[in-house]
């Protein structure tokens, strides 16, 4: 049922894992340090980088955990799908914290890796090449988010699937909005900079 595996999907997206594995094990409050944000690259700037890529580890398995646990109740693929968007935004919108959530970008990646391996490892080259050009996070996620309906796509997956990414795509580019209006303005915070406190991440 597409409800339940909807509903399976936004709780098990919206474990705040990432601010239990800040708070237990850099001892900080990602809320009130650096962006706000409880996804990784906040943890990057405040923590350092083992807890940052620790936690984009944990919140790729939330999003293949959160296909997994609705495998149960999913009567078709659009199912899945559903679960695999409701687990991106619950990241985004977690109920635990008052809605203020990560980005998605780690939690879709472990979705699509599932749905869709070959266009996600497509889009995490983007990323990986983008990111590396600029130095700066924002763009690779975007620019790879932006990517992946369209290697979907290209690569013919169900069309349940290239919804879904189109749909995750348009919700992560969303979440960034901030972001790229700070790199259009040239102030967007780039990678080798750890500031605590700074809200540009």
């Amino acid at each position: 049922m597409t409800l339940a595996s909807g509903a399976i999907g936004y709780l098990v997206g919206s474990l705040p894992l990432g601010y239990l594995v800040a708070r237990r094990w850099a001892g900080v409050d990602l809320r009130r340090v650096g962006s706000g944000n409880v996804g990784a690259t906040n943890v990057l700037r405040v923590s350092g980088p083992w807890l940052g890529v620790l936690v984009m580890v944990v919140d790729i398995a939330k999003g293949v955990a959160a296909l997994a646990l609705a495998v149960p109740v999913a009567q078709s693929n659009a199912d899945s799908v559903t679960a695999g968007v409701a687990a991106v935004a619950g990241h985004m919108f977690p109920i635990w914290l008052g809605g203020r959530g990560g980005k998605g970008v780690a939690t879709a990646c472990g979705v699509f890796s599932a749905l869709a391996p070959l266009p996600t490892a497509c889009a995490a080259v983007v990323f990986v090449l983008t990111a590396w050009a600029t130095r700066l996070v924002s763009a690779g996620s975007v620019v790879a988010t932006a990517t992946l309906p369209l290697m979907a796509a290209w690569f013919g997956s169900p069309r349940p699937v290239v919804s879904g990414s189109l749909a995750t795509s348009v919700l992560i580019i969303w979440r960034h909005r901030g972001n790229l209006q700070r790199v259009w303005r040239g102030t967007e915070r780039r990678l080798g900079r750890r500031d605590v406190g700074d809200p540009r991440a």
